[in-house]
């Protein structure tokens, strides 16, 4: 045995060989031999790694047990930070790697480290802590891995309420590995080799479990309020790269956890359902309703003036017959199509959520009472139509739960009918009126499209695309691109109007903007001479505008103007096709009497008719919100006292789809 190193009796490091060693190295070198040759690494990375741990596997250190802390400590947090950043090694590519602030990276350290000082506590040495810490944040990590490469979409703690489904469809996925996952694995190995090497003990181990404690809590106030304003990011890898992994994690867990309602109690809820027990009975014939959410439709027009060489939505503009025209609140800007889709199609807002959360992948119950299933238990067929990949979103689970009968995602659709990368809308509506003309006699039939045409970004130039709009006075490309593709979905509806206008049978087409385009921050000031930042209140409600209509081919009420929010268009909606209202879609009703428009940032105040913040409401104002939010936490938390009279799910029970291919 050669001894390395000795500084008096606190330390020494020796190097011995031991028979086992070798066998443990090629064990460890056969498994790596198999991925060098199934994914191609460079062998020199092989070999360096075999020397790499047959030398650690042959050190032995010796340390002095007089003072435990002088080695735990810098065990602890310089492997805190070799597990942040090996996670983040395993996730993002270098591109994607970069974007991350070494603040950020920080705070990802940081909630390692708490994860290292709890399980400190209970293993009493600090070199099993740090492999069982280690392993669990890899494993964690490895989790997230698989879960992207299936669905697109990062794993957040939401998702463990869904594990049994996700294992019970593993096995319709292929497992791939890349070669970046293969040397993170070979990190993983060398470092719970080396960390085996500290067999540090304490004997004191209340006392340690007190400091221990003591640091985790103090990481964790630091790091809520560092990240009061965080958001968990939940779009493909940005929760990776915008706030590091573990990090976003971390927020997904704060986010799970709504806070009840002051004013809630089951006393609350029952008081309400006595107001609403009795519904209307639904008469009359039902007309046919589509739906079309498009994606990035807005008219910039409410955040202020500009001039073009063309209108981009002329015939949008000139719809007036049978028609309820205005605008309407969203909750999201530039992102985060999803929530819209849930505010229409449950009446609930994103107000009474946490910031920046995405229902369909944090708070949608395997049981959503929703425009879906208050439909179908009158006998409608519900179709979905969305051309994009059935996996953004969680739309092919989410989809299922709301009770869809069928689903029609991107492979429905021809694929050559594109503009840029996207399917047109032009395409969108072929295929409802298809499916329309496909309907059996006598069915009622509802269908939800949510368009693609629009999407962001704008800057890139396409062969397939000619763009007819341009600002006069001003040099915005992307604000071109934008305009352009708003008159191609303009020339898009008047084909869907045009269409159903010759159909015989009724039929009700309700449309609106999920929310406002990201566009360039310097058009901003062009457009409101203040860009996104230090605006009033109606000045930022003014970015989360977007417009709508709701149709119908037969006479009806037209009126223009309206002002209302996207939680409450669905009962618009229904009002307007002469379906009796569910006693929520009436509570609703009711409240927009009160308060026309909710949103994520605040509601108009129709006594002092201006926006305001829902928590300067007052009066009665103020009880009609408190009510809302009551019945929407209800829905959406309370798992033993959900009211059946507000929230009744499928009747039938049956949420199995049909083939859309059928």
């Amino acid at each position: 045995m050669a001894e390395l190193l000795q500084i008096e009796d606190m330390m020494r490091l020796k190097l011995y060989f031991d028979k086992r060693n070798l066998t443990a190295l090629a064990v460890v070198m056969a498994v790596m031999g198999v991925l060098c040759l199934w994914l191609r690494f460079p062998p020199w990375a092989l070999l360096g790694f075999g020397a790499l741990y047959f030398l650690i596997k042959s050190l032995k250190i010796e340390l002095s047990d007089k003072m435990p802390w002088l080695w735990t400590a810098p065990l602890l947090v310089g492997s805190s930070i070799f597990s942040a950043y090996q996670v983040q090694y395993l996730l993002l590519d270098q591109e994607l790697r970069a974007k991350i602030s070494d603040a950020k990276m920080f705070q990802n350290s940081l909630c390692c480290l708490v994860v290292y000082l709890v399980v400190q506590v209970f293993a009493n040495r600090a070199g099993l802590a740090c492999i069982i810490s280690h392993i669990g944040l890899m494993l964690l990590a490895g989790v997230n891995y698989f879960v992207y490469l299936f669905r697109g979409n990062e794993f957040i703690f939401s998702d463990l309420k869904s594990i049994a489904t996700g294992l019970s469809v593993a096995g319709n996925y292929r497992f791939a590995l890349d070669v970046r996952a293969v040397y993170a694995m070979m990190g993983t190995v060398l470092y719970v080799a080396l960390a085996r090497k500290f067999p540090v003990f304490f004997k004191r181990r209340l006392w340690m479990g007190g400091i221990c404690i003591s640091i985790a809590v103090l990481c964790g106030a630091y790091l809520g309020y560092k990240t009061e304003n965080y958001v968990t990011e939940t779009w493909e890898q940005k929760g990776s790269y915008r706030n590091g992994y573990i990090l976003n994690f971390a927020l997904s867990i704060r986010d799970s956890f709504v806070k009840e309602p002051k004013e809630y109690s089951h006393k609350a809820v029952e008081a309400l359902e006595a107001q609403y027990g009795k519904t209307a009975a639904d008469e009359g014939e039902r007309p046919t309703l589509i739906v079309v959410m498009n994606e990035s439709y807005a008219d910039l027009t409410v955040v202020g003036d500009y001039q073009v060489n063309m209108e981009p939505a002329p015939f949008y503009r000139s719809l007036t017959e049978n028609t309820v025209k205005g605008y309407a609140l969203s909750s999201v800007f530039g992102a985060k199509t999803p929530n819209s889709e849930w505010e229409f199609l449950t009446g609930n807002s994103m107000a009474f959520l946490p910031s920046g959360s995405v229902v369909y992948q944090q708070y949608i119950s395997e049981e959503p009472t929703s425009m879906v299933s208050n439909l179908k238990n009158i006998g409608y067929t519900c179709v979905a139509m969305h051309p994009y990949y059935e996996t953004g979103w969680s739309r092919n689970t989410v989809y299922q739960d709301l009770g869809f009968d069928e689903t029609y995602f991107l492979e429905d659709f021809d694929q050559k009918a594109t503009l840029r990368e996207y399917i047109t809308d032009r395409q969108l509506y072929e295929k409802i009126i298809h499916r329309f003309e496909g309907k059996k006699e006598k069915e009622d039939l509802f269908i939800m499209s949510i368009s693609m045409q629009n999407h962001g970004g704008y800057t890139e130039k396409y062969q397939n695309f000619k763009e007819e709009v341009r600002l006069l006075g001003a040099n915005y490309p992307d604000v071109n691109q934008y305009l352009s593709l708003v008159h191609e979905s303009d020339k898009a509806l008047e084909y869907l109007i045009s269409y159903f206008e010759r159909v015989e049978e009724p039929v009700e087409i309700v449309f609106f903007g999920d929310h406002q385009p990201s566009l360039s921050s310097h058009f901003y000031p062009y457009l409101n001479g203040k860009g996104l930042s230090r605006l009033t209140l109606r000045e930022l409600e003014n970015l989360y505008t977007v417009p709508f209509f709701i149709w119908t081919n037969y006479e009806s009420r037209e009126e223009e103007g309206v002002m209302t929010s996207l939680n409450f268009l669905s009962a618009l909606a229904l009002e307007k096709a002469g379906i009796a209202l569910p006693p929520y879609q009436q509570f609703l009703a009711d409240l927009m009497e009160v308060t026309p428009a909710i949103n994520a940032r605040g509601y108009y105040s129709k006594s002092a008719g201006k926006f305001k913040h829902i928590e300067d409401a007052a009066g009665e104002e103020a009880e009609w919100i408190s009510k809302y939010e009551t019945l929407q936490y209800n829905e959406m938390f309370d798992r033993k006292g959900k009211s059946e009279l507000f929230f009744p799910y499928l009747i039938s029970g049956d949420t199995k789809q049909i083939d859309s291919n059928n």
